[in-house]
């Protein structure tokens, strides 16, 4: 039958008002807090949500976290209190999952869960931390008989906003030291037979930190891990979830058991605000995997992932407002499991009277997202830095666009034609009022587009500022634009991206950075000489000493998003 699981935290969010949310886990310090009636509008959005995805062709459902019921002697009694009662809610939700709807559930985990307890009490003992993640493991798996497994993720952490007393920090830092508590953990799966499934995503931290696209490492990591009851998980391509990146090579080359990974709340185009459709690179990528062996599903995140003031619900919003994301989750399920072809699937979803003007909207929204949130010629190149490779996108931050003079001269560093890039976004504008047409003739969300609409707007006016002369006039033109979209689309209609803009001069020259990007960005996967000795080795010493000096020199966003740049240099 296949796995082809769906993440299940969107249901904890409701009510959760911070202005910038971190979505990459369940906000577990404020669910502690939370009254019984909240609880018991979480247990209503969650059958909600079971129901819908289950009527999707969805058989699996993945959940937060094996930190956050998992016990432990030497927790704090307030931690102890607080994992007593996640686990008596969570093991009624997980009930509901597996009994009425027939879902199977994968718990996620981070290496390592540590409050500052453990960490006085364990020391730092390689041999002790592994026992002691093992025992949480065993014990998670053999108090919650409802799990089928758990999602392990060994390159990336907590971010920095993260406040709970249960933190995550990163602890295998080699391939060597991954393959050896993988080894480790499969016999307690298979003696109980629950599955593991791994996550090749990585941040790029310590010598791991290349497991995504690294043929070597992921060799390394895998040696002798052979098991019915292990998994290998995989973005779809080398980096986040992008456009522009070919499909991983490591589908074709590592023989274990393996499923893809998709999003379809997409985080860096617009988290469900307007459509940023998926279908045809679920396509694609599905007739190339038909020649990868040992394939045996699919995971769709359409709730996590990204830092964010967008915070549409997946499968939870009144009047059709989660109807991109749906669209999304229908058409990966569609393809993937049921071998349909988009148009199959959006006749499916829409209905055929409305499918042909669903289809032309959503062709013409991909031409959007390709030629204008995207610098195509930029996109496609392949370009890497220490142990990441470098983003398609530097321009946007998930919802915040840069509008300034450093952005403006890295940019020009790598496009060879701005008269293109110009060209092609200007034309994919010109669209929009054929796609607000479109949307009212299908009966889709029409200030969707009005809002993608004049948010691209000031996309594309940040790329006049990019690629055309400066003067005060287009300064102008800016200022007000970001005016008029504030006004258009105030905070309590509607999340909006946040519009950074600076005219200050860069401090750096132009042959300066051409020097640097020269010597610290590659455009191979392979290492060179120059790297080993310094780009992976001494320049993370140096940015550790330059920050000591200067701990503000980095702009806010880059400290406190996430795990913040640091983690580049570890």
């Amino acid at each position: 039958m296949g796995i082809f699981l769906i993440d299940a935290i969107g249901p904890f969010f409701r009510g959760y008002d911070k202005s910038r949310v971190n979505w990459s886990k369940i906000p577990f310090t404020w669910l502690a807090e939370a009254d019984e009636g909240r609880w018991a509008q979480i247990e209503t959005d969650l059958r909600k949500f079971a129901r819908e995805v289950s009527a999707q062709g969805y058989n699996a459902v993945t959940l937060d976290d094996l930190a956050h019921l998992a016990q432990h002697p030497l927790h704090e009694p307030e931690v102890a209190a607080q994992i007593a009662l996640f686990r008596e809610k969570f093991r009624r939700f997980f009930d509901i999952l597996r009994s009425d709807f027939g879902l199977k559930i994968y718990l996620t985990t981070d290496v390592l869960p540590m409050t500052p307890a453990v960490a006085a009490g364990l020391g730092e003992k390689t041999a002790v931390l592994e026992n002691y993640y093992i025992g949480l493991v065993c014990g998670v798996l053999d108090d919650f008989p409802q799990l089928e497994g758990l999602i392990l993720r060994i390159g990336e952490s907590d971010g920095n906003d993260v406040s709970d007393p249960i933190r995550t920090q990163l602890h295998l830092r080699s391939a060597t030291e991954t393959n050896r508590l993988l080894r480790l953990l499969m016999p307690e799966f298979e003696k109980r037979g629950r599955n593991l499934i791994l996550r090749t995503w990585t941040v790029g931290a310590h010598r791991i930190g290349d497991l995504i696209w690294h043929h070597g490492t992921l060799t390394v990591t895998l040696k002798d891990v052979d098991s019915p009851n292990f998994i290998v998980s995989m973005k779809h391509g080398e980096s986040d979830f992008f456009r522009y990146l070919s499909l991983n090579r490591a589908f074709f080359r590592v023989p274990h058991k393996k499923i893809i990974e998709m999003q379809a709340r997409r985080e860096y185009e617009g988290a469900g605000e307007y459509p940023s459709f998926i279908g045809r690179d679920c396509e694609r990528f599905a007739r190339e995997l038909s020649a990868a062996e040992n394939m045996v599903g699919m995971s769709v995140w359409c709730q996590t992932g990204g830092w964010h003031r967008f915070r549409r619900l997946a499968f939870l919003e009144e009047g059709n407002r989660d109807v991109w994301i749906r669209l999304n989750t229908a058409v990966a399920i569609g393809v993937f499991k049921h071998g349909k072809s988009v148009e199959t699937v959006i006749e499916d979803f829409s209905g055929p009277e409305r499918a042909p003007a669903v289809l032309e909207l959503l062709r013409y929204s991909d031409t959007l997202i390709h030629e204008l949130l995207y610098i195509e010629e930029f996109a496609r190149q392949k370009l890497f830095f220490r142990r990441v490779r470098v983003p398609p996108m530097l321009h946007m931050y998930w919802d915040t666009i840069f509008i300034n003079h450093g952005v403006c001269k890295i940019l020009s560093h790598f496009i060879n034609d701005p008269e293109r890039a110009l060209r092609a976004g200007e034309a994919a504008a010109e669209l929009f009022p054929r796609m607000i047409q479109l949307a009212r003739e299908a009966e889709l969300p029409v200030d969707d587009i009005e809002h993608m609409r004049d948010a691209f707007g000031m996309i594309l006016l940040a790329r006049r500022y990019y690629f055309l002369p400066f003067d005060e006039e287009m300064a102008e033109q800016i200022r007000l634009a970001k005016k008029q979209y504030k006004q258009r689309w105030p905070r309590e209609i509607r999340q909006r991206y946040r519009v950074k803009v600076s005219f200050e001069p860069f401090k750096l020259k132009r042959r300066t950075i051409a020097w640097l990007v020269g010597l610290m960005v590659r455009k191979k996967r392979g290492y060179r000489l120059f790297d080993h000795f310094f780009t992976l080795s001494l320049l993370g010493f140096a940015y550790r000493i330059f920050r000591a000096r200067d701990p503000q020199s980095m702009p806010k966003f880059m400290r406190k998003s996430a795990m913040g740049v640091d983690v580049l240099f570890k």
